[in-house]
């Protein structure tokens, strides 16, 4: 199991199951699954470790992969729960809901936004 962004690989390691949101809904990967290949929304995604851990990092847009027991994760952009400020996360998705959503680029800001904050937080505010 994998997560990579564009610029660097952000985790790798033995997980028992991986849960995502594709374009086509929520996924979940155990051991032995079908390969599949699908389109990755703005989301968290949740990796349970063998050992035990919880992982869990904000993506945001790329591909999700399954093959030979093997999940990779190719997105646009990523941060591990550690990695979040909450703060700017926060200050982001004011400044995002204060612009509007005439604007398609706004909206991908307010999506980015509230899933950072689901990931650091586990809640969006109002």
């Amino acid at each position: 199991m994998s997560i990579v962004a564009i610029d660097r690989k952000l985790w790798s390691g033995t997980a028992s199951m991986v849960s995502a949101t594709t374009l086509e809904g929520e996924i979940g990967i155990m051991p032995r699954h079908e390969p599949v290949l699908a389109l990755l929304a703005n989301s968290p995604v949740r990796i349970h470790c063998t050992d035990g851990d919880l992982i869990t990092a904000a993506v945001h847009g790329g591909f999700f992969a399954v093959d030979s027991d093997n999940v990779s994760i190719l997105a646009e952009a990523a941060e591990l729960s550690s990695e979040i400020d909450v703060e700017r996360a926060r200050d982001a998705l004011a400044r995002a809901r204060s612009a509007g959503t005439d604007h398609p680029e706004m909206v991908a800001a307010i999506a980015r936004a509230e899933t950072r904050l689901k990931v650091a937080t586990g809640s969006v505010p109002d």
